[in-house]
């Protein structure tokens, strides 16, 4: 029996994830909706998540406040791990972590179509050539060493755990930090806008700005923790 899960980004129910639910699944606020949702702009019964060979199928089912999926209204949509599905004032990511891992491997590991392939190897001739020419005009300095990247996931064996046994201050402190990281990244990602196939998406410049803000907070956090008597 085919399964699907979604994780909810915003909303009431932010937070919770519906796991493993078995297909065919409802979605809406009413009670005998597989996936149920806590949200008075969703309607009774909102859309309708069904399998068709090896796609799966999100339909509208005649909502009031419509469905969309990464940003764009649709009235059926076949999802891919990944994609976000906005529902009313909800919005649920769909996928396990894995399968939006390995979405994204795959994506890396695409060949390049045959013509574009072609002028890369052009632009690479032509850089070598560039390349020889400075050399000769220059004295041969040591290579630089280039950064391996650091490899992230958000497989659920590979995230850390919270700390336990926290006081009820504590508690409330960390999720007062945490909904406030969480709203700036949400601001970040809201006008983000994807292509048909959702391979790609475009960030503005002042949403990359909230991101990279939201970056060195946790960085400012992570050294206060380590070291509380330096200042945020």
């Amino acid at each position: 029996m085919r399964t699907v899960t979604f994780l909810v980004l915003e909303g009431v129910d932010k937070g919770r994830v519906y796991r493993d639910l078995p297909i065919p699944v409802t979605i809406g606020r009413e009670e005998g909706n597989l996936l149920r949702l806590n949200d008075e702009r969703v309607s009774r019964f909102h859309a309708k998540i069904q399998a068709e060979d090896s796609d799966i199928i999100l339909t509208d089912l005649e909502s009031t406040n419509g469905t969309r999926v990464n940003g764009a209204p649709v009235q059926i949509r076949r999802l891919r791990p990944g994609d976000q599905v906005s529902i009313g004032r909800t919005m649920l990511l769909f996928g396990t972590m894995d399968e939006i891992e390995n979405r994204r491997d795959s994506g890396r590991n695409r060949q390049v179509p045959q013509d574009s392939a072609i002028q890369t190897i052009r632009a690479q001739d032509l850089a070598a050539a560039a390349g020889r020419a400075k050399a000769e005009a220059y004295e041969q300095t040591e290579p630089t060493e280039v950064p391996t990247p650091v490899d992230w996931s958000a497989r659920d064996e590979e995230i850390p755990p919270l700390p336990l046994k926290l006081s009820g201050a504590q508690a409330a402190r960390f999720s007062e930090i945490f909904d406030f990281l969480h709203r700036g990244l949400s601001n970040a990602v809201e006008n983000i806008e994807a292509n048909e196939d959702g391979t790609e998406v475009k960030l503005g410049f002042a949403e990359w700005q909230t991101i990279q803000a939201v970056q060195m907070l946790l960085a400012r956090y992570g050294r206060g923790i380590s070291e509380p008597n330096e200042a945020l």
